[in-house]
């Protein structure tokens, strides 16, 4: 009973990875707009910290750095404020850090996109090649083929499965 119910799971796992390993890669058309997409959240994080550099700048002039400390009493003003403008240099230096990055990033996106472009056209160009779409029509049918043969024999394993109980339970 238990190796039947393995071989049923066995026959299961085994029709998924026939399905996720008949998947195509994607072409380069598509490798173009998931990298234009990518490209955009980097701008996106870009400006949102270009934004937040122009805030940390503005707190960082001494007069407003004054100003959020007018509320705290303090024999020492000056260590306060020694250690506000230390805390504001060093999230800045962070974000200065990251702005470096993203900018690598950016322009690894922006040449990865050229040349995705430029394999598209390639493509497009070539149009249609008839063993390609012959051979993918044939995966294509011994995927199905295989999955109904799978399909088939977890059928007949669960059927006999069920024929074998009732059997069972009459003897």
């Amino acid at each position: 009973m238990k190796s039947q119910a393995k071989l049923v799971l066995f026959a299961l796992l085994f029709t998924f990875i026939i399905t996720a390993q008949a998947q195509q890669p994607p072409t380069a058309a598509e490798s173009a707009e998931q990298l234009r997409a990518q490209l955009l959240e980097v701008q996106t994080k870009e400006e949102d910290l270009r934004a937040r550099a122009r805030q940390l700048d503005e707190a960082l002039k001494p007069e407003n750095i004054e100003r959020s400390l007018a509320g705290v009493g303090s024999t020492k003003p000056e260590e306060l404020r020694e250690s506000r403008r230390r805390q504001l240099q060093i999230e800045r230096d962070g974000i200065e850090s990251q702005l470096k990055l993203l900018e690598t990033s950016r322009t690894r996106l922006e040449a990865a996109i050229r040349d995705a472009d430029a394999r598209a056209y390639h493509e497009s160009a070539q149009g249609p090649v008839a063993t390609n779409k012959i051979s993918i029509d044939s995966d294509r049918g011994t995927r199905w083929l295989v999955s109904g043969g799978i399909g088939g024999v977890v059928g007949a394993l669960v059927g006999g499965l069920f024929v074998h109980r009732r059997l069972k339970r009459r003897t």
